[in-house]
């Protein structure tokens, strides 16, 4: 009898949600996705020294001004590992904007393109990229103009229906929605436990699946964020599914069936109307959950990188 992991990959394609190159090398997912706390965690890994050491000598010789040294060591840093997780992977790797940026939409912009810039300084295309925003008015309309000039996004950190509406909008590649987090938020909320089915997460990436389909929009959904192996079964059958090492480890080493639980919906008549950055405050404002979450998202990837800029200072030093 096949995995389950094998089996989930006849419904959803699995991208691996860590920057560790032999769990990619053991879990052979499509993609690879990371963000500055897997950057943090990659810091640590034997394998990647030589590269960090050749990163940050570069960035030495190349004399850049002190007070963007920090920011640029990470960039090249980020680049240099995803470079290396693309010889990996046959699709796509997606790397993040500084989070600090997430409401600036021209800084944004900017950013993204020294990151393909990079890239393409190691060999790889903007075809095997897809640029991370959060998913903020301002980040949703950075990844809009990156779109029309071919650079590819991944709107992360999505917790409320306005910011999936403002994301098909624009046309974005891919959207993030995060299961584990949303779940985190209600069972602080009520002190309960979920079954896979009843759970907040799933059932919030089951509608924005639905939106997305329903509306006859092209962008895909990526659920992530996954707490449980129960939360990724639930969601077989979505587009992507962005997992940890640690669950792909316990679905790889578990056999048995994978039901598709998410059959995707078909467009419907006319797709809606364009949501005004006013609907899109309002709407996301009056969910409180993802009013708290972005804003949590977006500081704990901000003091991520404060840590990794602070150890690479050390390291420079």
């Amino acid at each position: 009898m096949t995995s389950r992991l094998d089996n989930l990959k006849r419904h959803s394609l699995v991208v691996a949600d860590t920057g560790d190159l032999e769990a990619i090398r053991r879990y052979r997912p499509q993609d690879a996705t990371t963000n500055p706390s897997l950057l943090l965690k990659a810091f640590e890994l034997p394998g990647y020294q030589d590269l960090i050491d050749a990163e940050l000598a570069a960035v030495k010789a190349e004399g850049v001004d002190h007070d963007t040294r920090l920011a640029h060591a990470v960039d090249r840093l980020a680049v240099a590992i995803g470079s290396e997780i693309s010889r990996l992977v046959p699709g796509r790797v997606s790397t993040e904007v500084a989070a600090r940026l997430s409401f600036d939409t021209q800084a944004s912009i900017r950013k993204a393109h020294e990151l393909v810039e990079l890239y393409d300084r190691h060999g790889v295309g903007p075809e095997r990229v897809l640029i991370k925003l959060a998913s903020t008015w301002e980040g949703i309309r950075a990844a809009e103009a990156l779109e029309r000039k071919g650079i590819q996004c991944n709107l992360t950190l999505l917790f409320s229906d306005a910011q999936a509406q403002a994301c098909f909008d624009a046309g974005v590649f891919l959207v993030s929605p995060f299961v584990g987090r949303v779940t985190d938020w209600y069972k602080k909320e009520t002190g309960q436990d979920y079954a896979p089915d009843e759970d907040p997460g799933v059932q919030f990436v089951r509608g924005v699946c639905e939106r997305a389909g329903s509306g006859g929009f092209d962008t895909v959904v990526m659920g992530a964020s996954f707490r449980s192996v129960g939360q990724v079964l639930a969601l077989a059958g979505c587009p992507r599914l962005t997992i940890s090492p640690a669950l792909l480890e316990e679905l790889a080493a578990s056999e048995g069936e994978v039901p598709r639980r998410l059959e995707l919906a078909r467009a419907q008549g006319e797709a809606p109307g364009r949501i005004s950055e006013a609907e899109f405050r309002w709407g996301h404002n009056q969910d409180a959950m993802a009013n708290d979450k972005l804003a949590e998202g977006i500081r704990r990837f901000a003091e991520d990188q404060a840590v990794l800029e602070k150890r690479i200072h050390e390291r420079l030093a």
